[in-house]
């Protein structure tokens, strides 16, 4: 039977867990952010699902042989996880492998589900290797800011809530991310235009998350911002790691641009729910 792990039990789960895999499931595994575990037996796991708690989706982890977890994974989705996410307005099951072998298990377990994929890219920056001569000049009346406990709470911020609601969809609280975080915005007109912000932390590795409002995009704010992120993790021995979509040509793009190196790829599947 699967059930669901207490969070001062995940670390059970460390022996699960690839150590060259996607940072997200080692960051929710220590607790530094917040998530949900999955497993096939509470005192001794074997297999696992987590649930990332920025609701981006789901990641399997340990024995991907394991032929109970399996055989119970279709029907523990359809009983406990697909009326959660319907709550919640998920329309999509995301799900990725945090090794690779895991991919052939889940085309086999999701065929009849009209499943789909998609490539991922992992880039890691070292210092040697940043760009720094390709930092972009940023446009007139825009203002680059550091997010810090006095920002967070700055009340002149017409439009705070765009902060204060990704903050709160990756970290436990803002303390937990002013703990463990770093985050650049950029102000134009009284409004937070762009954000850059650590999603997942796991020791010296910081997870770059990047938004910009639609109407002020194509305007460079996000590579500005990345340059400034960049040197604050060098700064204080922090490894920038960058994981997007192969398809997001902009996210890439700034990526490569900074001298960022793609360390590994990986398959992500969906399929409606």
């Amino acid at each position: 039977m699967i059930t669901e792990l207490m969070q001062h039990d995940f670390y059970k789960c460390l022996h699960l867990l690839n150590k060259k895999g996607q940072l997200e499931a080692k960051a929710i595994v220590i607790g530094v952010n917040p998530g949900r575990i999955f497993v096939d037996n509470p005192v001794t796991p074997n297999s696992g699902l987590i649930w990332l708690g920025n609701n981006d989706g789901f990641m399997l982890i340990g024995d991907e042989c394991n032929t109970q977890f399996n055989e119970q994974l279709n029907p523990f989705i359809d009983d406990v996880i697909l009326p959660e996410a319907n709550k919640i307005g998920l329309k999509w099951f995301e799900v990725i492998g945090n090794h690779e072998r895991w991919n052939d298990t889940i085309e086999r377990l999701f065929e009849h589900r009209s499943l789909s994929s998609w490539n991922q890219k992992v880039y890691t920056l070292e210092k040697q290797h940043y760009k720094s001569e390709r930092e972009p000049l940023l446009p007139e009346g825009y203002s680059v800011q550091r997010v810090n406990k006095s920002f967070y709470g700055n009340g002149s911020i017409q439009n705070m809530d765009f902060l204060h609601n990704i903050i709160e969809e990756f970290w436990a609280s803002p303390a937990q991310f002013f703990k463990e975080g770093i985050a650049y915005g950029i102000v134009f007109d009284n409004k937070l235009v762009s954000l850059c912000f650590s999603g997942f932390v796991v020791e010296n590795f910081h997870c770059v998350g990047i938004e910009t409002l639609e109407a002020h995009q194509g305007k460079k704010l996000a590579q500005v911002l990345a340059h400034t992120y960049v040197k604050d993790c060098f700064e204080n021995n922090i490894v920038p790691y960058w994981d997007c979509m192969e398809g997001n040509k902009p996210s890439v793009a700034i990526a490569e641009k900074l001298g960022f190196s793609n360390t590994f790829n990986y398959i992500g599947y969906e399929f409606s729910i």
